[in-house]
């Protein structure tokens, strides 16, 4: 039997990078997937298309997670679609992936910049994790993605590197709140990934040099290396593992 049978994970930004390598990896272990996206439904379509051709089931739902109204919407269509296809309530994993790079210093930033990344990496999993709790099933998972930047001091992303450091202290607060509830809420935190968000750096000859000598593997990482970890923290193996702020950046800056 698959790890993930009969358990319903939802996965924010799922359409592509980190997020579409989760999706396919929990449909895989037999989780039924709701792929969220924010404005690419072809691509969102694209990895149902691939679930479904694998023998998966998952569903796409659009909405824009930078507002409130939109995670509303988000969950409204979300029970409607669980409540039609299983004919029950509730889900088990909760991934909170949907994140924006931005390459900023401190002297570069400016009230917008800072929104803009603030509403989609801290608003955005703040809002989504509390519509989640009354719907996520005793025993649930919630799993944060995080960034190694919380780790390494990294000035050329300096609200991005901010806006990861409330993840880690999120991850640790809901950890220390659902512990009586057995659900375990731990963060992931990847290095260089070859991902859109790393696309200028990667396509460098310099970039590529720089990115793989950060790791000791020398290497920099694929999404499915993070779509692994996130497949054993959302299973029954990690029930003993919670409140953890898991370094998934192939030992850089050792």
């Amino acid at each position: 039997m698959s790890k993930l049978e009969g358990k319903i994970a939802l996965i924010t930004g799922a359409s592509r990078g980190i997020g579409r390598s989760i999706a396919l990896r929990l449909a895989q272990e037999g989780a039924f997937v709701v792929v969220h996206y924010g404005k690419r439904r072809n691509e969102a379509e694209a990895v149902i298309h691939q679930i479904e051709q694998s023998g998966g089931n998952a569903c796409a739902i659009g909405a824009d997670l930078s507002t409130l109204d939109g995670i509303h919407d988000l969950f409204s269509v979300l029970d409607d679609d669980i409540r039609e296809r299983t004919g029950g309530s509730g889900f088990d994993i909760l991934v909170n992936n949907a994140g924006i790079g931005q390459i900023v210093s401190l002297e570069e930033t400016t009230e917008e910049s800072f929104d803009e990344v603030m509403k989609i990496n801290v608003k955005a999993p703040l809002f989504v994790t509390q519509q989640a709790l009354p719907r996520l099933k005793d025993g649930g998972r919630i799993i944060n993605i995080s960034s190694f930047v919380t780790r390494v001091a990294s000035p050329s992303v300096f609200t991005y590197s901010m806006s990861k450091g409330a993840i880690d202290t999120f991850t640790h607060l809901l950890a220390k709140q659902l512990g009586n509830r057995n659900i375990t809420v731990n963060a992931i935190q990847p290095g260089i990934i070859n991902t859109e968000m790393n696309a200028g750096t990667l396509q460098d000859p310099h970039g590529q040099k720089y990115a793989a000598g950060l790791s000791t593997f020398n290497r920099w990482g694929e999404p499915e290396d993070v779509a692994d970890i996130v497949t054993f923290l959302a299973s029954s193996d990690s029930r003993w593992v919670t409140g953890q702020l898991l370094d998934a950046s192939g030992g850089s800056h050792l």
